[in-house]
């Protein structure tokens, strides 16, 4: 496997799922991914990856044999109208809703969706709301 690109200086490097029936994680992921504007990178008999989401079956060489626990991920979406379409799409691919799109009180602008993956992990798309720079808005270059 090979990354597209290599980014340094952030928190998470990648993240890795261990699921129990892989092609139903690949569908689900395919679509929600898919109107979030994020392509499968790769894949192989026993494993699929997006950007810097790398998920395998229990029987795959990086898992040991053991499945993951339950995650909560959230990834970033354009605008509100890419969270009702990732809302849709995972309802649409064997996801579970487990909060329909709209406005949460974490700050003003915040738009998500919350859904259940088909290991019932928690994913989430957020729209942030319209970029605003401030002085506590600062970039860190690394």
């Amino acid at each position: 496997m090979q990354a597209e690109k290599l980014y340094r200086g952030r928190l998470i490097d990648h993240l890795h799922l261990v699921v129990r029936d892989l092609p139903a994680s690949r569908a689900f992921y395919e679509a929600v991914l898919d109107v979030l504007g994020v392509p499968i990178g790769g894949a192989g008999d026993d494993y699929f990856w997006a950007d810097e989401l790398f998920v395998s079956s229990a029987d795959s060489e990086a898992a040991l044999g053991e499945l993951t626990g339950r995650h909560h991920l959230a990834f970033q979406a354009a605008d509100r109208a890419a969270v009702d379409a990732f809302h849709a799409a995972a309802l649409a691919n064997g996801g579970r809703d487990n909060g329909r799109p709209g406005e949460r009180p974490y700050h003003p602008g915040y738009y998500a969706a919350f859904v259940l993956d088909p290991d019932g992990n928690n994913i989430e798309a957020v729209f942030h709301g319209p970029a605003q720079r401030s002085a506590a808005s600062v970039e860190v270059t690394f």
